[in-house]
């Protein structure tokens, strides 16, 4: 009896332990199962997002959520200022998502920029990483840099991070995070060509600007904000100088060189919140969101000298003197409460109160600058 009471008592600790590990491994393979079916959520909704702001909400925040992470943020290489001109067409606030990054070219990952072909986990370093998580974001304490890259060309990263040191290790299997990036890779691709498909039909072929329908859209939408919130909204009513002699002389081949040439110059002393349009013919219309008359009226003066103070070259190797005519115009609501007066008549009568600037500025002489308060 002695000697069998402890092998007895052995045994049923082996058992006991047993039991422990195997209510263990059940309990991992519950949080595993709960996790995959959480990424395959995710996957789901990605796939199914069908707007820019609804993708990043769940890129940002339902990856975040689900996949246990302190901070996410997304960086997108956008050298031509595409996505973030969609961004203001699509009135989303950088404010909105301070998560969201841009950056001009590949180079601006720094040192990460010759390894960013794989995923890159490890200690987070302030002067590798953080431009990814910028103040005031929390700095992680291990980071998973994830490549997002379509068509062999990277377009960006998804930057995951952890409070814990050990989350994130370069020895780690990466085979999830690399299908993370992959469909987040598509996924961006495919809205942000469905916004470009979107703005085919307000954009004007020619010249690659807004046309007339997107501009008197945006100025019903700017004029509902002024009314709310109370700042000015200026517009411009710009006309190229004897665009007729123009295509006389030269031809319609040039006069459309010139067309594209001042609609870029023009373009040019513009912010991104701002909205410019060819109205017609050889008229553009530019909306300057939050600006007073004078503000607007510094701003018409810039581009009537950027586009006259440079000859416009033409296919035959020949240059081309050209001059715009600006009209400017003013609509403020601070102090008052709303307005009586229909948005799309308001917008027809601002665009007319610019127009009758313009016409001035025709008579004057042309090449000038006309403000009417």
């Amino acid at each position: 009896m002695s000697q069998s009471a402890p092998a007895s008592s052995a045994l049923a600790e082996e058992n006991r332990q047993l039991r422990a590990q195997l209510a263990g491994l059940i309990g991992q393979a519950r949080r595993n199962q709960q996790i995959m079916q959480r990424h395959q959520a995710l996957d789901l909704q990605l796939i199914g997002a069908g707007s820019f702001r609804e993708l990043i909400e769940g890129i940002l925040e339902t990856l975040r959520l689900s996949s246990e992470l302190d901070v996410v943020t997304l960086s997108l290489i956008d050298s031509t200022y595409d996505i973030r001109r969609i961004l203001v067409d699509l009135d989303i606030s950088p404010n909105e998502f301070p998560q969201l990054l841009f950056m001009q070219d590949e180079t601006e990952f720094g040192d990460l920029c010759a390894r960013l072909r794989k995923p890159l986990l490890g200690a987070y370093s302030e002067q590798m990483h953080g431009m990814l998580f910028p103040e005031p974001m929390a700095v992680p304490a291990s980071v998973a840099i994830v490549p997002l890259i379509r068509n062999q060309q990277l377009i960006g990263s998804i930057n995951l991070g952890s409070a814990h040191a050990s989350r994130f290790q370069p020895q780690m299997a990466t085979d999830f995070i690399e299908h993370l990036s992959s469909i987040i890779a598509i996924c961006i691709e495919n809205v942000i060509n469905q916004e470009r498909l979107k703005r085919i039909g307000l954009t004007d072929p020619l010249t690659g600007v807004h046309n007339r329908r997107y501009v008197e859209r945006r100025l019903q939408e700017e004029i509902g904000r002024t009314r709310r919130q109370g700042y000015p909204l200026s517009c411009l009513f710009i006309d190229i100088d004897r665009f007729k002699q123009i295509n006389d002389s030269v031809g319609h081949q040039a006069g459309d060189v010139v067309l594209r040439e001042v609609a870029a110059r023009i373009k040019a002393e513009l912010r991104l919140s701002d909205a410019l349009g060819r109205f017609g013919g050889e008229e553009f219309v530019v909306l300057l969101i939050d600006a007073e008359l004078k503000d607007a009226a510094n701003v018409a003066e810039r581009i009537r000298c950027g586009v006259a103070e440079q000859p416009v070259l033409l296919p035959n190797g020949s240059s081309l003197d050209v001059s715009v005519s600006v009209g400017v115009a003013t609509l403020r609501y601070s102090g008052r409460a709303g307005c009586d007066t229909p948005v799309e008549v308001e917008a027809q009568e601002f665009v007319a109160k610019a127009d009758r600037a313009l016409y001035q500025a025709k008579e004057g002489g042309r090449n000038r600058v006309v403000a009417l308060d």
